[in-house]
This record gives C-alpha cells, sequence and structure tokens, in this order.
C-alpha cells in the first residue's frame, strides 16, 4: 500500500485540505470531520481498493486495516493537519534531557552498591553466601516498600508539584545511608555485623525508591505525545551508557590500581565520586520537570482522592502494566544476573587475563553501542515502542547466542588491545551489538510505564502514575531479587562458599562454563520471555493516539 498515494485520492475526494477539518485515528481507519459534507465525492472512496469500508454519517469513517496509523500520518501531513498540539501535552527536548538524568542520578548509587558484595565480604568480614540471601531479602523489602511509596507520591500534590519533593528527600536519603554504611559496618561487634548491615540497607532503599519512582511516574505529566516518549530513552540510553562505561573505565584504570582492590580506600574513593555526580544530575533532573510538575498535567486535569485498595483493581484489570510487568521483569532478572560485577571479573580478570581491558574496551565499544542503540530508539518513534521492543528481542537472542558459542569455543586470553588480532575484533563486533539491542529492550520499558499510566486513565479516569510505576517496580524488583542468590549460590556450588573469583585466579573449565551460562544462556531466557508478553500487550501505536484522544476530551469536559 503506498500511503502518500492513498492519501492524496483521499483528500481529492473529500474536497481538498481547504474542506477538512479535523481528521482523527482510530485502530482500523480514520475518522474524517468536513466543512461541507456536499463536496464528498463519496462514491470513488467506495471505488478505492486501499479502502475496506466507507461509512458518512456527521463525519466520514474510513476503514484502512493495520496499516491505519501510517495511512493517518500520510494523510495529515497532505492536509496540512497538526492535530498534536490539540490532543497532546508536550515537552521541550531539553526537558526530557535533563529529567532523563534522574535515572542516570540514581543509577551511580546502583553501580557503586553493585560492588556491595565485595565490600561485605572483603572489608565486613561477612560470608559470601548469608550476604546473597540478605541483599535477596532486602530487594523483596525494596520491592514491598514500592506501592506504599507510589501510593504517597498519587496523594501529594501540593506546592513543590507531585515529584520533586520525593527526589530531593531521596537523594539526601541515599547519602547518608551509604556513608554510615561503607564507614561503619566493619566496626560494628561481629556478633551484631549482619543486623546493622540489614537496618542501614534497609534505610537506603527508602532513599532509591523515593527516587527511582519519580522517574517511572514523572513522565506521564512530562509528555504523552507517543513520538515524544521514546525520546526519553533515546537520552537515558546515552546517558546511562555513558555512566556505566565511564565508571568501568574509572574502577578497572584508576580505582582499582590506585587502592589496590576493593578495599575501604576503595569504597571512600567511590563514595565521594557517586554523591558529587548523582547529587547534580538530580538538580538538573528537577530542573528538566519544574514547569510540567503541576496539577493541570496530572491525567484528566483535576485533583483526585486515590484510595490504596484501588490498586487491586489495576493489578486484576489493566492488561497494559501486567504484560509489561511479566516481560521487564523476567528480562531484568536475566539482565541483573549477565552484568553482574562478579561476572565481569570472572571475563576480564579471569578469562582474558586482564582486568585493565574492561575499561579500554568499555571505552572502544562506547560510541557505536550508542548510535546504533539510538538508531532503534528512533526506530520506536515510528512504529511504536512494542514492536521496537519486540524486534530488539529477537536480535538480543540471535547476538547472545552467537556471542555465548564464540566465548566458550575460543581462547578468551587471545583478547588483546595491544596486538590485534581476529578474536579481539569479533569479540568487539559482539559487544557493541548486543549492548544496543539490550539499550533499547531495557531503556524503553520506562516511557511504556507512562503508556501504561495513561491506559488506566483511559480505562477508569483514574490518574496514578505513582501507583502505576511502583506497582511495576514491585514485582520487578520481587523477581529480580534473586539476581545476587543465583550468583553468590551458583559460586558456592562450584566452591566459591568463603570467598568471590579474584583477578588473577586460573582459568578452568567450571568457571568458564559458569560465566557462559550466567552471562549469555539466563540473559537469553529473559529475551524470549519479553516476546511472549509482548503478544499480548495492548499498546500498540494505533491504541495510545486512541487513549490519548479520549484523555484530552475528558479533559476538555472538565474545564
Amino acid at each position: 500500500m503506498d500511503k502518500r498515494k492513498l492519501a492524496i485520492e483521499v483528500l481529492e475526494n473529500l474536497g481538498g485540505s481547504s474542506n477538512v477539518k479535523t481528521c482523527q485515528l482510530y485502530a482500523t481507519g480514520i475518522i474524517v470531520e468536513v466543512n461541507d459534507l456536499k463536496k464528498v465525492n463519496e462514491g470513488k472512496l467506495q471505488e478505492n481498493e486501499e479502502i475496506i469500508e466507507v461509512e458518512i454519517k456527521d463525519r466520514i469513517y474510513l476503514v484502512t486495516g493495520t496499516e491505519a496509523a501510517d495511512v493517518y500520518d500520510a494523510f495529515i501531513k497532505e492536509a496540512g493537519i497538526n492535530n498534536e498540539s490539540e490532543i497532546y501535552n508536550r515537552a521541550k527536548i531539553w526537558q526530557i534531557g535533563l529529567f532523563s538524568l534522574n535515572n542516570t542520578a540514581t543509577n551511580f548509587y546502583m553501580f557503586l552498591t553493585g560492588f556491595i558484595t565485595y565490600y561485605c565480604v572483603g572489608v565486613a568480614g561477612l560470608l559470601t553466601a548469608v550476604v546473597g540471601i540478605i541483599l535477596t531479602g532486602m530487594r523483596i523489602f525494596d520491592g514491598i516498600t514500592d506501592p506504599i511509596i507510589g501510593f504517597l507520591i498519587d496523594k501529594t500534590d501540593g506546592k513543590f508539584g507531585k515529584f520533586r519533593p520525593f527526589m530531593v528527600l531521596g537523594n539526601v536519603i541515599m547519602i547518608l545511608a551509604t556513608f554510615v554504611m561503607l564507614q561503619t559496618t566493619h566496626l560494628v561487634p561481629e556478633g551484631l555485623r549482619y543486623l546493622y548491615f540489614i537496618f542501614i540497607y534497609g534505610i537506603y532503599i527508602v532513599g532509591y525508591t523515593f527516587q527511582t519512582a519519580c522517574t517511572k511516574a514523572g513522565q506521564a505529566c512530562l509528555t504523552n505525545d507517543p513520538k515524544q516518549r521514546p525520546i526519553f530513552s533515546m537520552f537515558d540510553g546515552v546517558f546511562v551508557t555513558v555512566m556505566f562505561m565511564g565508571l568501568q573505565i574509572i574502577v578497572s584504570n584508576v580505582l582499582i590500581p590506585m587502592t589496590g582492590g576493593f578495599n575501604q580506600q576503595f569504597f571512600n574513593l567511590a563514595w565521594v565520586m557517586t554523591v558529587l555526580c548523582s547529587a547534580v544530575l538530580t538538580l538538573l533532573a528537577i530542573i528538566g520537570i519544574w514547569k510540567k510538575d503541576r496539577t493541570e498535567f496530572f491525567g484528566t486535569g483535576i485533583a483526585q482522592k486515590i484510595k490504596f485498595k484501588e490498586y487491586w483493581d489495576v493489578i486484576k484489570n489493566n492488561r497494559a502494566i501486567q504484560m509489561l510487568v511479566v516481560s521487564a521483569s523476567t528480562d531484568k532478572l536475566a539482565m541483573t544476573i549477565g552484568q553482574n560485577a562478579i561476572l565481569t571479573t570472572i571475563l576480564y580478570g579471569i578469562l582474558v587475563g586482564n582486568y585493565a581491558l574492561s575499561g579500554q574496551i568499555s571505552l572502544i565499544t562506547l560510541l557505536p553501542t550508542l548510535f546504533l542503540g539510538l538508531w532503534g530508539m528512533n526506530f520506536s518513534r515510528k512504529t511504536g515502542m512494542k514492536k521496537a521492543i519486540v524486534v530488539a528481542s529477537w536480535l538480543g537472542i540471535i547476538v547472545t547466542a552467537g556471542m555465548a558459542l564464540f566465548v566458550y569455543v575460543v581462547d578468551m586470553g587471545a583478547v588483546s588491545l595491544s596486538s590485534l588480532n581476529m578474536i579481539t575484533i569479533i569479540f568487539i563486533l559482539f559487544l557493541i551489538v548486543r549492548g544496543a539491542v539490550n539499550n533499547v529492550s531495557g531503556n524503553i520499558v520506562i516511557p511504556m510505564i507512562a503508556d501504561c499510566a495513561d491506559y488506566e486513565t483511559y480505562r477508569t479516569g483514574r490518574y496514578v502514575p505513582g501507583m502505576m510505576g511502583t506497582l511495576f517496580s514491585f514485582v520487578d524488583k520481587i523477581i529480580s531479587s534473586f539476581a545476587t542468590t543465583v550468583i553468590t549460590l551458583s559460586l558456592a556450588f562450584i566452591g566459591y562458599a568463603n570467598t568471590l573469583p579474584q583477578i588473577g585466579d586460573p582459568v578452568t573449565n567450571t568457571i568458564k562454563t559458569f560465566y557462559v551460562v550466567m552471562a549469555f544462556g539466563v540473559p537469553i531466557l529473559g529475551l524470549v520471555c519479553n516476546v511472549i508478553a509482548m503478544k499480548f500487550y495492548p499498546l500498540s501505536r494505533e491504541k495510545m493516539i486512541e487513549v490519548q484522544t479520549k484523555i484530552r476530551e475528558i479533559k476538555e469536559q472538565n474545564i
């Protein structure tokens, strides 16, 4: 179907662009309102083989099939119609970019606590398996606190907005909790050390949830334009990728050589870096959402009273959030296992035999990974986020399977930047492509939560972005909480009960098999779950336009 040709023919038979008043998209066609129905050539429209059905009442209903969204885009372009300003609450690009830094700000702490097992075992003297179980339990506690904090966010609508107070409070709590945790746990009497760590880590989790919940919920008021929401993922993908790669370079090439390993000095320096960077990024994120954090941009535009019992109705009847939770939580569990800091140590510190290469190779793969990831995010703006995540997941399955075979078969000790060889080149190419597809399938989830929140407003009239985001996080964290336990118990099973794999350990078939299964096999399972869940996810590109049109109509009735 030639969409532009069809649009031109339809426009001509509707009496030209001067006769077209409005155009709306629905699931399988378009609805056109004209100034003068007498100028409409119904016979010619009926004869057009690309139009399945024509119905003329007070408006013209044209059924064009599953490609209705593309027909709609072509028609409004030819007719010179700009519906976006009427239907959508749109943000400036710089607002989206700055607010996306809120996720980067909290990811600094995620990176820091990714080494917490090394602190607990190496500095505080706790047992590896016990630490793994504790961190799993704390992750479950993290999930349980999410709905409560989401409820508090939905109930908040004051002078400083709905989200900004929680962003500030969350960051302050994380600063204080991580300082106390890393500076005092090893000083507490051994008999109380486990309980003390659990208590302080629990406080940290509350602060972390305060701020991360705003990342998911805040997008619902920032913009509701289906073409703008993926832009958040584009910014987020760039910022988070640069952050993680940059931090890995700093850790492997600066902090480890400077401190001699994961010791107290390492954690002191890492904490200072984390606090300063996260605080600055939080401030920028607050600036980004400042003008949108107002009642007029919340759902239907009027204040609402939300009851905690309404959570059940959302869980039971909102199919969109159900399927997104299934997709993202299984994928998150798999990716959290696959990207664990212990696995990075095994890959570069043992299999490759040069831990410093982790930072150097990250630097090499950074720009290509970003460019490919941005291309994927832009693809989602054209096709819709549902289709983008399905395509990215299939590509991820293929690339990850190929990389697993490659790492298992070849001698990874041959990887070198000083004497470049084919093994190194292929390894780097795998890292680039896999990183790009993972960025798309992982980062695009956050704006999809905002779509689910709008779907709830469309479905029931309720504006509950905090509830929606934290319900998602609740299940996501409960399931992904088992990542650390899976890693630590698996390590204990292969002989690492009281210690962890260290840089310079000898390469064995056992450690190599362990790495391939955890780094590649488990993530493939997560990507398969993505594909299956998206089969039942209702929010296609066409459906989201219908959702936003109805919300705009409700807002106009409330004014």
